[in-house]
């Protein structure tokens, strides 16, 4: 049976993966660079609310039952010039704003896992502060810690096919994350941490020119590729309380 419980600090995927964690009672953290993770971790540095919900479900009754804003697709939040799941839409005049934002990806394994000791969001933006916060609760909460790089998903999958698309842009976040936790690792998360030292020096360049990015830039969204890929950008740390995200306070 698939196992990494003699480690303390673990990696796993997508949907099935941010599961296991949960059930096994871990700290997850939900790395999903473009754009779920990157865009909660910019609108909470602007000082927005943001509540997660899964995309199979009605959103936008959610958000009218809770008084928040629907976050619309990208191309329609943009004509509307309103906030939308690109990260670089959020700004100043969101703050103390209620928004329901949905992904396929990111806000999915966040439903999933939400009733864990704790679920925070990293990214390459933050991925130093939220492995700091990561440190901490696994100390004071005496849990073991599950990054969950999300991936994407094929469209088009046939009954018999997985749908999971592994993503190196998370893979990436992931490592990054890893690079910074304390604890022994499994040889999963030491496999990722090394993708990360590796490509390093030339992260911005690998996220740009990745499938993900290539597939933002096409629909003119290169901005959030080049915002996506910077590295310990910020040091605010999302973390999931009474159903939406909050900046953890030490």
């Amino acid at each position: 049976m698939f196992d990494q419980s003699p480690y303390t600090c673990r990696v796993e995927w997508g949907r099935r993966g941010a599961r296991e964690a949960a059930d096994r009672g871990d700290i997850i953290i939900i790395v999903d660079v473009l754009s779920f993770s990157s865009t909660v971790v910019s609108a909470l540095n602007y000082g927005a609310v943001i509540y997660p919900y899964p995309p199979n479900l009605n959103g936008k009754d959610y958000a009218q039952k809770i008084s928040a804003e629907y976050i619309l697709g990208r191309a329609e939040a943009t004509k509307a010039e309103k906030p939308t799941l690109s990260p670089v839409s959020f700004n100043e005049e969101h703050k103390n704003k209620k928004y329901v934002l949905t992904s396929l990806n990111g806000a999915f394994c966040t439903w999933i896992a939400s009733s864990v000791p704790a679920l925070l969001i990293g990214s390459l933006l933050n991925a130093s502060s939220v492995a700091t916060v990561a440190n901490q609760l696994r100390l004071q909460k005496n849990a073991s810690i599950t990054v969950i790089p999300c991936g994407e998903l094929w469209s088009n999958g046939t009954e018999e096919e997985d749908t999971l698309r592994p993503a190196i842009e998370d893979y990436l976040g992931a490592g990054a994350i890893l690079s910074y936790l304390e604890g022994e690792k499994s040889p999963e998360a030491e496999v990722c941490t090394g993708a990360f030292l590796y490509s390093k020096a030339k992260l911005e360049k690998l996220v740009w020119d990745c499938g993900s990015g290539l597939e933002l830039r096409e629909r003119g969204f290169g901005a959030d590729v080049k915002h996506c890929s910077r590295l310990n950008a910020y040091q605010t740390v999302p973390v999931l309380k009474n159903n939406h995200f909050v900046k953890f306070i030490q």
